[in-house]
C-alpha cells in the first residue's frame, strides 16, 4: 500500500503555519523593495558542478546533503542547497555584468538530505540577498541594515543578536592560514580523519566541523583578527563604525569564520538562543572571489541569506485571521439574490462567504466556524424590499439596511 505520509523531512504548510511563513516572506520582499533590491527566480536544480565548485568538494553540502540525480541524458543535476550559487550562475550565465551594481532578492525551496530536527527541514524555505558589483565596506552595511530591518519588522530584534567577524583580504588569509596549518599540524592526531585530509586541501574548512575531537582542537586556535593587514583593519573598522551609525548593535565574534577561499572581509549571522542548538536564523558575508572561481569575470559580492522556519518559529503571536462576512439566505428562494450580492460585495473589496446549502441554522453554525464577523441575512422580505439584514455576530445586533447603502455599511468591517 503507498505510504500516504509526507517524505521524511518535508512537511505540508497549512493555516496558521502558512501565514507566518507569508508574512515573512512579503516583510522581506517589501523591504528589500524600499532598498532597491529587485526579484530573481533561479530553477531549483543545476547541473551539480554549479554547487560543487561554489561549496567545496570537502564541505558537508556536496559529500554528504546534496540531492543529485543522472538525468536520462546523462547529466547530473542537484536540487539547490542554497541561492547563492545559482544567482551567481545566473549573473554568469545571463551577462549581467554591464548592468551591476546588481541588488537581488530570492525567495523559494532549498533541499539538503540532513537529519531532520526543530527548525531544520531536508525542503526548507529560505528568503535572501546577494549585492554584486559593490567592492567597498559600505555594501556590507546595506546588506546588515536590511538583514535587522526585516527582523525588527517582524518584531525579532528582541530575540536576536548580529554577529560579526573579518576574514580579511587574500593576504591576510594567506598568513592566518599559513598560521593555522602549523597549529593544526602540531594537533593533527586530535583531529578526525575528515578534517586531517582537509588539512592539506582546504584547512579553513576545519573551523567549520561539526565533530566534536575537531571543535576541542581548535578551541584555542588563532584569530583571524590578529592577521588582519591594514587595508583590512580599515575596511573592518568602516563596517563596524556604518553599523554604529544606524544605531544597529552587534558584536564581534572571533570565531565565526567561512571556510571557503572565495569569503573574506565582512562574515556575519544573527543569532538567537530561542530555538536551542539550531541558532543560527540569517547568516552571510562578502565573497569577492565567487564568480571569478565560476568562470565570471572578477565581481565583488556580499549577501545574506535566512531559514524561513527558523524565523517561523520566533515570530510573535499572529494578529488574527481577517474575518469575513456571511451571506445568508433564509431559504433556497433566495440563493439566486444572495449569490449576487456576495459577489456585489466581493467586487467592492469586502471578504464575503457563501455557505453551499443547508438550512438558516446550518449556515449560521458555518458562520461561527469561519469567525465570521456579521452575518448578512436575505429572507423573502428583504428581497421584496431591496434590502437586508445586518447581524452583529459578536453582540448580536441587528439592522436593516437598504441594498444600495450595504457596502457604505459593511465598510467598517473591511
Amino acid at each position: 500500500m503507498t505510504n500516504l505520509q509526507p517524505v521524511r523531512g518535508t512537511h505540508d504548510l497549512l493555516f496558521d503555519d502558512l501565514r507566518r511563513h507569508r508574512l515573512i516572506e512579503a516583510t522581506a520582499f517589501d523591504l528589500a523593495a524600499r532598498y532597491g533590491f529587485v526579484e530573481i527566480a533561479t530553477p531549483i536544480f543545476e547541473f551539480t558542478d554549479v554547487f560543487a565548485r561554489t561549496l567545496g568538494d570537502t564541505s558537508d553540502i556536496v559529500t554528504k546533503e546534496m540531492y543529485t540525480f543522472e538525468t536520462k541524458g546523462g547529466e547530473s543535476i542537484t536540487l539547490r542547497p542554497e541561492g547563492t550559487a545559482g544567482v551567481a550562475r545566473a549573473f554568469i550565465s545571463g551577462g549581467l555584468a554591464q548592468m551591476t551594481p546588481l541588488k537581488l532578492f530570492y525567495r523559494g525551496p532549498m533541499f539538503r538530505h540532513e537529519r531532520p530536527q526543530k527548525g531544520r527541514q531536508r525542503q526548507f524555505q529560505q528568503i535572501g540577498v546577494e549585492l554584486l558589483g559593490v567592492a567597498s565596506p559600505q555594501g556590507d552595511v546595506e546588506v546588515i541594515a536590511l538583514a535587522e530591518h526585516i527582523l525588527k519588522d517582524l518584531r525579532l530584534t528582541g530575540v536576536t543578536t548580529l554577529e560579526i567577524n573579518s576574514l580579511g583580504d587574500t593576504e591576510s588569509r594567506a598568513a592566518y592560514r599559513d598560521a593555522l596549518v602549523q597549529f593544526l599540524g602540531a594537533r593533527k592526531t586530535a583531529l578526525s580523519e575528515e578534517s586531517r585530509e582537509r588539512l592539506a586541501r582546504n584547512p579553513l574548512r576545519i573551523l567549520d566541523s561539526k565533530d566534536p575531537g575537531d571543535q576541542a582542537a581548535v578551541k584555542d586556535a588563532p584569530a583571524f583578527t590578529d592577521f588582519l593587514n591594514m587595508a583590512s583593519q580599515d575596511f573592518f573598522k568602516t563596517v563596524q563604525d556604518g553599523l554604529a551609525a544606524l544605531g544597529i548593535g552587534f558584536k564581534v565574534n572571533p570565531a565565526l569564520v567561512r571556510g571557503l577561499d572565495y569569503y573574506c572581509h565582512t562574515a556575519f549571522e544573527f543569532t538567537t538562543e530561542a530555538l536551542g542548538a539550531q541558532g543560527t536564523v540569517l547568516a552571510g558575508g562578502r565573497y569577492d572571489g565567487l564568480i571569478q572561481q565560476m568562470g565570471g569575470p572578477p565581481t565583488p559580492g556580499v549577501g545574506w541569506a535566512a531559514g524561513v522556519e527558523r524565523l517561523a518559529m520566533l515570530l510573535p503571536e499572529l494578529t488574527p485571521a481577517h474575518r469575513p462576512i456571511a451571506v445568508i439566505p433564509i431559504s433556497d428562494d433566495e440563493v439566486t439574490a444572495a449569490q449576487s450580492l456576495t459577489h456585489t460585495l466581493r467586487r467592492a473589496g469586502l471578504a464575503a462567504d457563501l455557505g453551499y446549502g443547508g438550512n438558516m441554522g446550518k449556515r449560521m453554525k458555518r458562520a461561527d466556524k469561519i469567525n465570521a464577523i456579521v452575518a448578512v441575512i436575505l429572507g423573502a422580505d428583504e428581497v421584496r424590499e431591496h434590502a437586508v439584514t445586518v447581524r452583529n455576530l459578536d453582540t448580536g445586533d441587528q439592522v436593516k439596511v437598504p441594498e444600495a447603502d450595504l457596502v457604505r455599511h459593511l465598510a467598517a468591517y473591511r
